[in-house]
């Protein structure tokens, strides 16, 4: 047996993936919960339980007044592994669905946690709020710019509290470095970096085609996806290197890394964006989306690249994720380890001193669990019904997402690409034909606002 503090330390600890869960001992979970009055519960179902929806999930059963009353998943028998983790908390069997409408339609449920593959996203948020469930929603809000405009509606015309799923806006170091970014010390930024070098992503390998699992509703988990045989390169967590339900490591890391760094420059949409790349690791194998990209954007006043590989770790500072901010005086890098700035210093032949033209700031750490912050921060605007102190609105994901989605656009045409900002779309009609995924299987696009 160790100490609390053991366990609090091995249950924020991070798996190697960003899509993986965050771990956190069910049994410890379960000697945190302490008794509340009915009157004060606030009441949760789960659509997707299978990754971080379920980490979302028992970050949020720290807090008593939680109390799961709904698990949805297409997969029984994720239901079924995550209902024995809930009774290791001591937690009662929750209600089973498989279709996420019948759980929308439960009046027992306040707030819904979406946790699924990214092509179902904005299906579940729009008909969310229309059930009036307040709404957690895990990263990238949607899988194109067209879905990113309507849930960005939705949400703004109404009364929900919608927190999405990029915890970083809630880490303390993080915070702390934006701080120091906007205090103006590193002078004039010139370029900010993004990047996430991931050594421990394996290639795919070819699979055929085969039966559908015993207890998976597949027809319901392709959704609005095209129709396709089952394959379970697809299914489950690998699901985001195709792009008929994600955008790759771009969606994945990308939008947390870029969401802070134009956090850090106040910025939001860019004038153009180039791209190039392709699956230059593993060529031949299932993924479709590239496992090496380089991304550059262009702002007034600055540029920001984005750079992603797999099967390496050998990414810029000697870390294998980070976001940079490079500027006249010294630049600050930032990753979920900490943050430091690295001084510029004066050149002998400019008349000036040799020495550093900032002060350097060593590596500084916060141990702090970014996701529990993060729900915590979400139980309370629920609570308080005042949206102005989510850390994550709506906003924030539609950044990153449509900033994310872009650079795969670039990808996909091979061309620079211009902005119209008061069109909202590409001057280049190819890249306008990306903007939206057709919806199959009967299912519609929703409308916004």
């Amino acid at each position: 047996m160790g100490t609390r503090r053991q366990f609090v330390k091995k249950g924020s600890l991070f798996m190697a993936g960003m899509g993986a869960t965050m771990v956190f001992p069910m049994e410890l979970l379960g000697a945190m919960r302490k008794s509340v009055s009915p009157n004060d519960k606030i009441q949760v179902g789960l659509i997707g339980c299978k990754g971080m929806g379920f980490s979302d999930l028992s970050s949020m059963l720290k807090n008593s007044e939680v109390e799961v009353v709904a698990l949805c998943d297409v997969d029984e028998n994720v239901l079924q592994q995550r209902t024995a983790d809930l009774e290791k908390a001591g937690i009662k069997k929750p209600k089973w669905y498989s279709d996420y409408r019948k759980l929308l339609e439960d009046k027992d449920i306040d707030v819904a946690i979406i946790g699924t593959p990214d092509h179902w996203h904005c299906l579940l948020l729009t008909d969310a709020i229309d059930a009036g469930k307040d709404v957690y929603c895990e990263k990238p809000i949607a899988n194109s710019i067209a879905e990113c405009d309507i849930m960005l509606a939705k949400v703004d015309s109404s009364d929900r509290m919608v927190q999405i799923g990029q915890w970083q806006r809630s880490q303390p170091h993080f915070v702390d470095a934006i701080n120091y970014v906007h205090s103006g010390k590193l002078g004039q930024i010139r370029l900010a970096k993004a990047w996430a070098y991931q050594g421990w992503m394996q290639s795919i390998p070819q699979v055929p085609d085969s039966p559908v699992p015993a207890g998976v509703d597949y027809k319901m988990w392709l959704g609005p996806a095209p129709d396709r045989p089952f394959n379970k390169n697809r299914f489950h967590f690998d699901f985001r290197w195709f792009w008929d339900y994600a955008g790759g490591l771009m969606t994945d890391w990308g939008v947390h890394l870029i969401d802070y760094a134009l956090y850090g420059m106040k910025a939001s949409t860019p004038k153009s964006v180039m791209a190039m790349g392709g699956k230059f690791a593993y060529p031949d194998d299932a993924a479709e989306t590239p496992d090496t990209l380089q991304t550059v954007y262009e702002f007034d006043g600055f540029s920001l690249l984005w750079e992603h590989a797999t099967g390496i770790d050998g990414g810029n500072y000697g870390r294998n994720h980070g976001i940079a901010f490079i500027g006249n005086n010294g630049t600050l890098v930032l990753d979920r380890g900490g943050w430091e700035v690295i001084p510029e210093n004066d050149r002998p032949n400019w008349d000036k001193d040799n020495g550093p033209k900032i002060e350097r700031v060593p590596v500084q750490r916060v141990e702090a669990s970014g996701l529990d912050l993060h729900t915590t921060n979400f139980l309370d605007a629920v609570k308080s019904r005042d949206k102005s102190i989510l850390n994550a609105p709506i906003k924030v994901g539609y950044d990153a997402a449509v900033v994310s989605h872009m650079g795969n656009i670039a990808y996909k045409t091979g061309e620079r690409l211009f902005w119209d900002a008061k069109k909202h779309q590409f001057t280049n009609s190819e890249a306008n034909d990306h903007l939206v995924k057709a919806y199959h299987n009967g299912w519609e696009l929703p409308q916004g606002g």
